[in-house]
């Protein structure tokens, strides 16, 4: 499957559960709202997306504690969650996707290489509580298009698997 493939299953799910979505997104810069928001009728189920590339711009429009940023630094699991966390706050969504990760060529160390990307998923279960997962992985150093590609792609087949599991 493609992205077109992906984004058209992830809103035909979430049409048919009655759900909305947001993303948040840092290195990814967007992409994964532009292939959802490239399907006919994407409105029914993505109302707005975030592009948080600074940290500033995740505290202010995600609230991510400025602490969870300074402990863990901007990629990793705890800033995944609270971005996660963040857009569906933000957004009044019932499921929120967000990415923060180094597409490089620069930016990376051993810790964090170049192609670690972290992914959150927020969501809101039929009581109204929120629960949130997040992970990671590091896509092989292809040069920042591809790593930036492949995160698109691990993102939505991951929103898809969830929406499967929920209907």
């Amino acid at each position: 499957m493609d992205a077109s493939d992906l984004a058209t299953d992830i809103l035909a799910l979430a049409r048919a559960q009655g759900r909305t979505l947001t993303t948040a997104e840092s290195c990814t810069g967007g992409l994964i709202a532009a292939a959802l928001t490239r399907i006919s009728g994407a409105s029914e189920a993505f109302h707005e997306g975030y592009v948080t590339y600074s940290n500033a711009a995740k505290t202010k429009l995600l609230g991510v504690p400025e602490a969870v940023l300074a402990e863990h630094g901007a990629v990793s699991l705890p800033v995944a969650h609270a971005m996660a966390e963040g857009a569906l706050t933000s957004a009044g969504a019932d499921l929120a996707l967000s990415v923060t990760g180094i597409a490089g060529p620069t930016g990376g160390s051993a810790e964090k290489p170049v192609g670690m990307v972290c992914f959150g998923l927020a969501f809101r279960l039929p009581d109204g509580e929120v629960r949130s997962q997040a992970n990671v992985n590091v896509f092989e150093n292809l040069g920042r298009d591809y790593i930036r590609e492949q995160s698109v792609m691990y993102a939505l087949h991951w929103a898809r698997e969830h929406l499967k599991a929920e209907a």
